[in-house]
């Protein structure tokens, strides 16, 4: 679980979290966490220097298995929350966005809302690569970042590692050729999740995954966007991570892990370790 020292956009993001946690109620055990601070949950103390770093929260949510009732966003609204003009993005304290989202496969027609009537087409917004999210979890605490003035927790479902790395390279492979280094940090969880987790514990849950409807075809695209991310020629993964780090970690060493951790894990993957 997390602990020690964080920075002030990171304590806000959990507050925010558990405001949103707090308002979904019953939607509660249709949603995943995703995202950074889905990632930190399973990277504890990182052999990189950068510190756990997030300004947001993201929740997958499964259709499958959504209340109809009450609606999202007048819930949403009634905790204090403001709807931002994008679909699916939700405005807490600070203006700091609460994501909600559905895997794309699951989310129906249309571009970017998502169609889980009766909810509201803007309420969630459809997300590719978050299909293996609501296959590959497990439940955690979710607790406050301010013991000192805030003893709220939650138990949700956290999204495991396999299903974060498919989720990040979907991301990142969208977003290839952004030139907003914001995004860059996206690459270096990557990294704290092949550092963190143990080879054969990703290949066999991506194994497992690959097997799963909901989510197989995801994952076979993911673990080409893995190969072609970061093992091939001048990989734009690798160099993400390097950008993230910025002077707070040494660029070759950051290159070198990349490409041993990602030639490893997909070597195992084929050989179906």
């Amino acid at each position: 679980m997390i602990s020690g020292a964080h920075e002030r956009e990171y304590v806000l993001a959990r507050r925010v979290l558990l405001d949103a946690l707090d308002a979904l109620g019953r939607h509660r055990d249709a949603c995943v966490l995703v995202g950074a601070q889905a990632v930190y949950f399973h990277t504890g103390p990182s052999e990189i220097a950068v510190p756990e770093h997030t300004t947001d929260a993201d929740l997958a949510i499964d259709p499958r298995i959504l209340e109809a009732s009450p609606l999202l966003g007048p819930t949403l609204i009634a905790a204090g929350f403001r709807a931002s003009g994008r679909p699916g993005t939700w405005l807490g304290d600070e203006d700091v966005e609460v994501d909600l989202m559905v895997p794309a496969t699951l989310g129906g027609g249309g571009r970017r809302g998502a169609r889980i009537p009766p909810h509201d087409n803007n309420a969630a917004r459809k997300a590719k690569g978050l299909e293996a999210a609501v296959e590959d979890w497990a439940p955690h605490r979710v607790v406050s970042l301010e013991p000192d003035r805030d003893a709220r927790i939650h138990v949700i479902r956290v999204a495991g590692p396999a299903a974060l790395l498919v989720a990040k390279l979907h991301k990142i492979a969208d977003r290839a050729g952004d030139a907003d280094r914001s995004r860059d940090k996206d690459a270096l969880d990557v990294l704290r999740l092949l550092q963190a987790v143990p080879t054969h514990v990703l290949a066999t849950s991506l194994q497992r995954l690959l097997s799963a409807e909901v989510c197989a075809t995801v994952v076979v695209e993911a673990v080409v966007h893995f190969e072609q991310l970061f093992t091939t020629g001048k990989p734009l993964g690798t160099e993400m991570a390097v950008r993230a780090s910025a002077a707070l970690a040494d660029a070759a060493t950051i290159r070198a892990s990349c490409a041993f951790l990602a030639s490893e894990l997909l070597e195992a993957v084929r050989r179906g370790t």
